[in-house]
C-alpha cells in the first residue's frame, strides 16, 4: 500500500482519507496540563567517580523506573552534531523516491531492514499516519545504503547509544540491590538483539483526525528516544495522559516489558530499541 508520504505528496490530498480517521476513545483524550514532571536523571552524575553523587543518582533511576517507566537523561554525551547528523540523514532516506525505499520493504517481522508504514497493515482496522524504517543493528548491524553517508551515521549513534544503555543498566542493576554486570549478563546483552525504527509523520491537513501510533508499551528492555522539534509524543501515568516537552539535547528512556519482567521474575529474556521520531 502506498506510504503516508507518498500519499501527502501526491497534491490530491485536501482531507484525511476515511481509513485514517481515528475514532477518539474519550478516556485517552485526557491529557495532564499541570505540573507532573517527568523525572530527570543526569548521566554525568551516574557515572561520577565521586561515591555520594553516584549513589544518589542511582536511587534517582531506580525511583524514575519504579514509579514512572520513563525517564529524561541529559548529559550524556553524544553530541549534538551526531543528533542532528541522524536527523538529517534520516529525513534523507524518506525523501526518497518510494521505488528506492520499497527495496527494503519486507514482509517478516525478522527482516535485517524494513520500510512500511502505519502500525501493522494487516490487522489495523483504522490506519495510522506515520511511515517507520526498522534496522536490526546488534549483534550483526544492518541499514540502508542511500542516502549517502546514512549507514555511517546511524553506525557511529547505534555505537554511542549502546554505551549508554550498557551504563544505564550497570545503575538499575544496583537500584536493585544487584551486582552491577547483573542485567547485562543474565539477559546475555553482547548477544541480545537491537532494532532501530526512525519514525516519519509527515504533514496532514487534519491532524486533530489521525494518530501516529496508538497506545502501546515497548516489548524490549530499554528504549532511548530522540525526538525532533515537533513533539506530539505522549506517556500515560496514574491514569493520565501527559504530553513529553523534552528537554534540549536529551533522550527520553522508556523501560520495556522486558524490564518489567526482569525486576519481577529475573527471567533471562532481552532486547532494546532505539528509536527516532
Amino acid at each position: 500500500m502506498s506510504s503516508v508520504k507518498e500519499l501527502v505528496e501526491s497534491k490530491c490530498l485536501s482531507s484525511v482519507p476515511s481509513n485514517y480517521i481515528c475514532l477518539e476513545n474519550p478516556e485517552d483524550s485526557i491529557l495532564n496540563y499541570e505540573t507532573d514532571n517527568i523525572p530527570t536523571i543526569d548521566f554525568s552524575q551516574l557515572t561520577s567517580s565521586n561515591p555520594s553523587v553516584r549513589s544518589k543518582a542511582i536511587k534517582q533511576l531506580g525511583d524514575a523506573c519504579r514509579d514512572w517507566g520513563f525517564f529524561m537523561l541529559i548529559n550524556h554525551g553524544v553530541s549534538e552534531i551526531l543528533r542532528d547528523e541522524v536527523i538529517r540523514t534520516s529525513q534523507g532516506f524518506f525523501d526518497l523516491t518510494e521505488k528506492e525505499k520499497m527495496e527494503h520493504a519486507g514482509r517478516n517481522l525478522f527482516d535485517p531492514i524494513r520500510y512500511g508504514t502505519s502500525f501493522n497493515v494487516t490487522v489495523d482496522k483504522t490506519l495510522f499516519w506515520r511511515d517507520y524504517l526498522k534496522c536490526h543493528v546488534h549483534p550483526h548491524f544492518n541499514a540502508p545504503s542511500k542516502p549517502p553517508g546514512f549507514s555511517q551515521t546511524l553506525e557511529e549513534y547505534i555505537t554511542k547509544g549502546r554505551e549508554l544503555v550498557e551504563e544505564l543498566l550497570e545503575g538499575i542493576s544496583l537500584s536493585l540491590g544487584l551486582e552491577e554486570n547483573f542485567i547485562h549478563k543474565r539477559m546475555n546483552l553482547d548477544l541480545g538483539s537491537q532494532l532501530l525504527v526512525i519514525n516519519c509523520y509527515p504533514p496532514c491537513p487534519n491532524p486533530e483526525l489521525v494518530m501516529g501510533l496508538p497506545a502501546h508499551t515497548d516489548h524490549g528492555l530499554l528504549t532511548l528516544l530522540m525526538q525532533n522539534e515537533l513533539g506530539g509524543l505522549q506517556i500515560q501515568h496514574n491514569g493520565k495522559w501527559i504530553p513529553v516537552h523534552p528537554l534540549p539535547n536529551s533522550f527520553l528512556i522508556n523501560t520495556g516489558d522486558h524490564m518489567e519482567v526482569k525486576q519481577k521474575s529475573l527471567l533471562n529474556c532481552m532486547q532494546f530499541t532505539i528509536m527516532l521520531p
